[in-house]
């Protein structure tokens, strides 16, 4: 059924419940002339007369009757639908899908949203951690965090993180075994756990800079996994080196734990952005979600 199909019955209901052209036209916000035509429309496509008309009274006809019945609690329904969305513009409340990486879950998402949540609790925030791009509106999120540099151009993208200190780590009882690398070349010779990629088993580059110069090393090792804490886990049993977000490894480095290697090479990543489509409408829970994530 076409969009003016559509009105062309509201405009019919309006007119057999007031039961008046005068008060329909008021109602529905246009003029008498406007209203006498649409339902001379609808009656000539529908082929039957819907409305007794009089100088002095109008009533629905037998025919009209029935279809009043019909559609009438139809038109109810979705008054009562759109009026219910008030509740989402006029207040905090709702579901927001994230998808995020691991880290930037851990260590930015759940800090900022934790007071947020404590003060809103009709707001709901459901955060799926995975690695790989995701396309926030086919995959049906309201929002994603990844690095800066992986956010397509066409999203609104707002930091939520500094840049990203890493470390390349591993256990005195690895470097029992293994000399320690004196240039991230050397890495290729040395027993590596390696976070996976969802794509085709993929793993990630390490990057590194000297002078100026940056470089990417792919790895090696008996070892992968697609979460970090594993990965750190078993660089402190000794099993490789990892390279990881340097707040997940000092407490252990500190410790005496680990060791890290590289250091003068190493660089940051770029900081973590929340992105999302241009959203010219957003609710105000979604504001408050944007606002408490953004990184001051």
């Amino acid at each position: 059924m076409k969009r003016d199909e559509i009105a062309d019955l509201a405009a019919f209901v309006a007119v057999a419940e007031e039961k008046s052209f005068t008060r329909a036209a008021a109602r529905l916000a246009m003029s008498q002339s406007a209203l006498s035509q649409i339902i001379r429309r609808l009656e000539e496509d529908i082929g039957l007369r819907l409305l007794s008309r009089t100088t002095r009274s109008v009533a629905p006809t037998e025919v009209g009757k029935q279809l009043l019945d019909s559609l009438a609690p139809l038109f109810k329904d979705i008054d009562s639908s759109i009026a219910g969305l008030a509740e989402y513009r006029d207040k905090p409340v709702g579901t927001f899908r994230i998808t995020s990486v691991e880290h930037a879950a851990k260590v930015y998402l759940l800090p900022s949203l934790a007071k947020l949540l404590s003060e809103y609790p009709d707001i709901k925030v459901d955060i799926v951690t995975e690695y790989g791009l995701a396309d926030v509106v086919s995959d049906q999120y309201d929002a994603g965090v990844r690095l800066g540099e992986e956010v397509h151009k066409d999203m609104i993208a707002v930091p939520i993180s500094p840049e990203i200190a890493m470390a390349v780590v591993g256990a005195p009882e690895y470097f029992a075994r293994y000399p320690k690398p004196n240039n991230p070349k050397q890495l290729v010779d040395h027993r590596c756990v390696i976070l996976s990629l969802p794509s085709h088993g993929a793993v990630n580059e390490w990057r590194f800079t000297k002078r100026g110069k940056d470089s990417h090393v792919r790895v090696n090792g008996p070892l992968m996994f697609n979460t970090i804490d594993l990965i750190r886990d078993a660089a402190v049993s000794g099993m490789g080196l990892a390279y990881l977000p340097l707040d997940q490894v000092e407490e252990h480095l500190d410790a005496g734990r680990l060791s890290s290697v590289l250091d003068t090479w190493m660089r940051p990543l770029p900081a973590y952005h929340l992105y999302y489509p241009n959203r010219r409408h957003s609710s105000p829970a979604f504001r408050l979600i944007v606002d408490a994530l953004r990184y001051r």
